[in-house]
């Protein structure tokens, strides 16, 4: 069994925001963490949980990869659970454009597993998981660079995941001559 709902939790969280908010479909690339930052063209992100959080994640992979605004969006996650996630778990998420804070918002990952038809609902047991999840990222995303934080909790506030992720959707022309 691989890594389904923690991941697909926290990535419905993300890709439930794309309709409301663009950037967030977008702000997710392929990703392996560990700690330090990655990059991959016009992204970027850190793990910021600890290695006693109750989610561990392994890799996150998108597809198109670079993502694609206005098209569909696969994106790929797959972790480790370490302790039972139940109704009740959480994700604080803030979206900021540049200094700007667009989005501040508590979601409920058991609800936003539901609402977006994810495969592995809670309550989640321990084990790995794999989850794919499919969102379009909307033409109107804007040229602009983006930061998402996300800090996920357990029912009890204890420590479930926490990653940051950078986006730079500003157009570069000359790249696709």
């Amino acid at each position: 069994m691989f890594f389904r709902l923690p991941v697909a939790l926290l990535t419905a969280t993300l890709t439930a925001q794309a309709a409301l908010l663009p950037p967030i479909g977008g702000l997710i690339d392929q990703v392996r963490l560990g700690g330090e930052p990655h990059t991959t063209n016009s992204w970027s992100y850190t793990d910021c949980g600890l290695p006693t959080d109750g989610v561990q994640i392994e890799s996150i992979k998108l597809s198109p990869d670079p993502p694609q605004i206005g098209k569909d969006l696969t994106i790929t996650a797959r972790g480790v659970v370490t302790e039972r996630i139940e109704e009740g778990a959480y994700a604080d998420v803030i979206v900021k454009l540049g200094l700007v804070k667009l989005l501040h918002k508590r979601f409920d990952l058991c609800e936003e597993a539901r609402k977006n038809n994810v495969t592995v609902q809670c309550p989640v047991e321990p084990g790995e998981y794999e989850v794919v999840h499919t969102v379009q990222l909307p033409r109107e995303t804007p040229r602009a660079k983006f930061t998402v934080n996300v800090n996920a909790f357990t029912s009890d506030e204890e420590d479930l995941a926490c990653l940051v992720l950078k986006a730079d959707f500003i157009g570069r022309p000359w790249l696709s001559l």
